[in-house]
């Protein structure tokens, strides 16, 4: 019959997060549970004027080769794996003055967070655990018996599961911290693994991540779908890393568009002037820098108003009164900036429905990451889209020269079309989006879609011209037929980027130059799918 309560007379805490320890070592000592801990766990312990006995007195043992060797002994792993109800095993603990642990306490070396510092290599290593992992998966396995403890926020279940059982815990709960430990160890060493992947620049034979519950959703991209999101850990901003000021949890479509929405508006530099992107569907629907904060999510805005209803806004600079005032004219299901001041959280008080984020920075467009995409029977990856195009970089090809204003779209332009769903087509004047084109399978339809936008917001604006008339194009990968290029040219288009590489590139470059375009070849393209 399986054991379900357990009484929990003796426990062996080693922490290096010594969050709440105190409090807690009081709450166990005052259920009668004796305390066995290690080096600087048990110093703060007795510091507190608890009673406590050092491991190395239980096992006799001292610890050695600083710190590597403390509880890798069969005193501690014996009292951890055996089996209560097994009269082997408590013959075993007897013959070999064995005790008994019921509770184990441990959470890990600061690998994570080494790592994140940017510790030199022998540093890193030395933050590697290895007792404390030994010693849970001991525990977890013999959870039968054994409760394990490995995050700090469940030392207040652990103390009420022993108040509401008479100093005793249920299997049920026993299990569930054991799950909760697997989980724990299972993304440590994926975080070992990883590290070690990226400092030897190798492909891995076997590729694991690992993360931590940050919220469960309600549903998926569908109510029929569960769905749950799990931070990794990284400390800079982010969407894991966000505070939320108002409005109900965010979906899993709203993390998805918010991080979209997010990285791109993250490639303009504030102190390069303020920048705005509004997202739909994981789609830019307009993007624009501006004067003021206000003036380019108003350009943005005026891209595509009809998408950009019940959009996701994001802003590399923090959000101000007057660009609140604005952005709350329609409806918006996210916000993400930097910051926010009281005028502007004074605007959206009013708006219940409306999710407010800040980040206290932006993300580094630069930064080298994994991207990670599942497929049936396995998952994809690959390093991020992370290698900018500077003006150096350009090659033009045609007869006509770009102009600087022209160039300096093109770059806008192409930063754009990196986070468009491909085929993706971009026109661009002023530092703003005039026209988006995503997700064709047939590039000429993404220009043509793009341009009728356009047209379609000339009519909305009241004016004589589509908006896209003397913009620039940019094209997420080559033109394999002239075609787009001739169609993005009749919609009044005066210059294209695009990577170049096509087997008709000179028919394309041809095309370009009978229409007095101006065209520049990058040799990198950006397919996102």
């Amino acid at each position: 019959m399986m054991t379900d309560l357990h009484p929990l007379k003796r426990a062996l805490i080693s922490v290096s997060d010594k969050t709440g320890l105190i409090e807690f070592a009081r709450g166990l000592a005052g259920h009668g549970v004796e305390l066995l801990s290690t080096g600087g766990t048990a110093k703060a312990i007795a510091e507190a004027g608890l009673a406590v006995t050092e491991v190395a007195d239980m096992t006799g043992f001292p610890e050695m080769m600083d710190g590597r060797v403390k509880t890798l002994h069969p005193k501690v792993h014996g009292g951890l794996l055996a089996l209560r109800d097994d009269a082997g095993h408590v013959q075993a603990m007897q013959d070999h003055a064995i005790p008994e642990i019921d509770l184990l306490v441990v959470n890990l070396y600061p690998f994570e967070a080494t790592v994140a510092a940017g510790a030199d290599y022998a540093t890193t290593i030395e933050n590697i655990d290895i007792g404390g992992p030994a010693m849970i998966r001991s525990s977890a396995k013999n959870h039968k018996f054994v409760t394990v403890v490995t995050d700090v926020e469940d030392y207040s279940a652990v103390l009420t599961e022993l108040d509401e059982n008479d100093g005793q815990t249920r299997f049920a709960f026993r299990q569930g911290m054991a799950l909760t430990a697997y989980g724990r160890t299972a993304a440590y060493d994926a975080a070992i693994s990883n590290w070690m992947a990226k400092t030897l620049n190798t492909t891995p034979r076997r590729r694991v991540f690992g993360g931590t519950l940050a919220q469960t959703l309600r549903y998926g991209e569908n109510p029929h779908q569960d769905a749950a999101f799990y931070a990794d850990g990284v400390s800079a901003p982010s969407i894991s890393t966000a505070s939320q000021h108002q409005g109900k949890d965010l979906s899993y479509n709203n993390i998805n568009d918010t991080d979209a929405a997010f990285e791109l508006v993250s490639e303009f530099d504030p102190a390069d002037g303020p920048a705005c992107a509004i997202i739909k569907h994981a789609n830019p629907c307009g993007v624009a820098r501006g004067a003021t904060l206000a003036d380019a999510y108003q350009a943005a805005f005026d891209c595509d108003r009809t998408s950009a209803f019940g959009g996701i806004i994001a802003l590399n600079q923090p959000l101000d009164g007057a660009t609140a005032e604005k952005i709350a004219e329609i409806f918006t299901e996210v916000v993400i900036a930097p910051g926010a001041d009281d005028a502007a959280r004074a605007v959206f008080a009013a708006k219940k429905n409306l999710r407010l984020l800040t980040t206290n920075g932006l993300a580094d467009p630069a930064s080298a990451a994994l991207a990670v995409k599942q497929v049936s029977g396995g998952f994809l990856v690959q390093d991020k889209d992370a290698k900018p195009v500077k003006r150096a970089d350009l090659r033009v090809v045609t007869d006509r020269q770009p102009t600087d204003a022209e160039l300096a779209d093109m770059l806008f332009a192409w930063t754009v079309a990196k986070h468009v769903k491909s085929n993706a087509i971009v026109y661009a004047k002023g530092q703003a989006t005039v026209g988006v084109g995503a997700g064709q399978m047939s590039r000429v339809d993404s220009t043509r879609i793009a341009a009728r936008k356009s047209q379609d917001m000339a009519d909305v604006l009241g004016l004589a011209a589509p908006t896209c008339h003397g913009s620039v194009v940019a094209s997420d990968a080559f033109f394999p037929f002239a075609d787009g290029l001739i169609t993005a040219a009749d919609a009044g288009a005066t210059a294209l980027i695009q990577p170049g590489g096509s087997m008709r590139d000179e028919e394309v470059i041809a095309a370009a130059n009978e229409r007095n375009l101006a065209m520049v070849f990058t040799g990198q393209r950006h397919f996102r799918h």
